[in-house]
């Protein structure tokens, strides 16, 4: 293969895309070449600018109040989370943005040909189907605010009856949240972008509006950043539980951020871009956690249960201004939506569709993924922080590892390259490839990570302090394993050699 290096992006040539493509590779997971790459530094601090303003990551950062951080600390590890999602992105987005690869290509390489579905399912099928449900009620919850402002006596619908154990009103709000986002899903991705493009500006310009007033109702900056709801001692592992539990937020994203950057017309885009995108964001989400919890506390006197991940909608209503608590929950249901769509619902279609063609397209892969998600009852993962903790301790074991398999690799196992000819070897075609279909050394190690992670949940083992804390600590668990792990195991197999 001639190779050649374009602004410090390879480019595998036209023949051996050509070549790739009669082996029966799609366009959408042939490598793209530099001159068809367009995005550069701006569209990568914007990409995920709006949906980090979403409703599920607000109900996640009120389980740090709840665990007794002030609003000092609350900040710390909102801002920490930032710095490690935006290394995590430019790390992992490395490989795909100097070879235009896609994620699930890039990850035969890790697992192998055909070992590489399993990583491929758990973020495309398993975590999408979770995610969907659970941003969806997040989204239900507050739009339950705007009816109740638009049409009083909304949340006294059906007297207290509840269906499956959601209230009938907040179901009704699942049911209009669900439609809203499978439609928009059914718009296409260009009208989705076209759309979330426009909605943006506007995102931020009610949030910025909404942290005045909040402030305002606290009584000024002074008093949002000496509120503390739980008194309770706040050692080093609960803060890092608090980081790990916002970063397992993003930590599908993380994994599969190639699918982005494999766009980047240039190395340093991405490199510089999400940082700033991210850390960018996340002050001003920090901003709107403390002051409306602080604007909460107020209007209530300090009653409320904080324990309640949903008892941020009552932050959002403590505002006291209906027409800007209206606009605020519908401009932060943008977020929530756009991240169902391409952080779920695409991603979930894209792997039907690619592993069962004969059985789905990407849209009806898509649906199928939004239906599970609301038979999975998600309403009972944001009932209390239990239940969240264990939704994020799940997500991180399995992301946490993949991530580290990948990273150890891409820069110890393969030196910063990638073997193109492997990867798109037509191993159906009988076309002996040089990569194997199962990398057991790293499937191993994603599974001994997944079990290790989760022993913490397993009654007897939950007891043992290590294996609580290790579960705690899902994703950094995770990662460490999965990259110590494959790491041993490759000096294990030179050493062999």
């Amino acid at each position: 293969m001639s190779e050649t290096i374009v602004r410090d992006l390879i480019d595998p040539g036209e023949a051996a895309i050509n070549r790739y493509r009669a082996s029966g590779y799609v366009e959408d997971v042939l490598p793209i070449r530099p001159k068809d790459r367009s995005w550069k530094t701006p569209q990568f601090i914007t990409v995920w600018m709006g949906p980090i303003h979403n409703i599920l990551s607000y109900f996640t950062v009120m389980t740090f109040f709840a665990l007794g951080l002030n609003a000092w600390q609350v900040v710390g590890a909102i801002m920490t989370a930032a710095v490690i999602v935006s290394i995590g992105y430019v790390l992992n987005g490395q490989a795909a943005a100097k070879y235009g690869v896609p994620f699930a290509m890039q990850l035969r390489e890790a697992f192998g040909h055909k070992g590489a579905l399993v990583p491929t399912w758990i973020r495309g099928i398993i975590a999408g189907f979770v995610f969907f449900g659970i941003t969806t009620v997040s989204s239900a919850q507050a739009f339950n605010v705007v009816f109740e402002t638009i049409f009083p006596g909304f949340m006294n619908i059906g007297d207290g009856a509840d269906i499956m154990g959601l209230p009938i009103p907040t179901a009704i709000s699942y049911v209009v949240t669900w439609v809203l986002t499978v439609g928009l899903f059914l718009g296409g991705q260009v009208f989705l972008g076209k759309f979330s493009t426009w909605a943006n500006p506007a995102v931020y310009i009610l949030i910025v509006i909404a942290v005045i007033i909040a402030a305002s109702n606290a009584g000024g900056f002074g008093e949002v950043m000496s509120i503390r709801p739980v008194d309770s001692l706040v050692t080093p592992l609960v803060f890092i539980t608090c980081v790990s539990m916002l970063v397992s937020n993003w930590a599908g994203p993380i994994v599969n951020t190639g699918d982005y950057t494999r766009n980047a017309t240039a190395m340093k885009h991405p490199a510089i871009g999400f940082p700033v995108g991210v850390i960018g964001s996340y002050i001003l989400f920090a901003l709107v956690t403390v002051s409306f919890v602080a604007s909460l506390q107020v209007a209530t006197g300090g009653d409320f249960d904080i324990n309640r991940p949903g008892v941020f909608v009552e932050a959002i209503d403590s505002i006291g201004n209906p027409f800007v608590i209206v606009l605020l929950i519908i401009a932060m249901n943008i977020g929530a939506v756009v991240f169902g769509v391409f952080g779920n619902m695409l991603p979930a279609g894209l792997q039907l569709a690619a592993q069962l063609p004969k059985l789905f397209t990407v849209k009806s892969g898509a649906i199928l993924a939004a239906l599970i998600g609301t038979v999975i009852l998600p309403w009972q993962f944001v009932e209390n922080t239990d239940m969240l903790f264990l939704f994020y301790s799940f997500i991180g074991s399995m992301f946490g590892p993949i991530l580290g398999i990948m990273l150890a690799s891409y820069f110890v196992e393969r030196g910063r390259t990638q073997d193109l000819n492997g990867i798109y070897a037509d191993y159906r075609g009988g076309e002996k490839g040089s990569l194997p279909a199962y990398n057991w050394p790293a499937m191993t190690v994603l599974i001994l990570s997944f079990v290790v992670t989760m022993a913490g949940r397993i009654p007897g083992l939950s007891s043992i302090e290590f294996f609580a804390q290790v579960n705690n600590l899902a994703f950094f668990s995770g990662l460490i394993i999965g990259f110590v792990g494959y790491t041993i195991t490759i000096f294990v197999n030179r050493h062999r050699v």
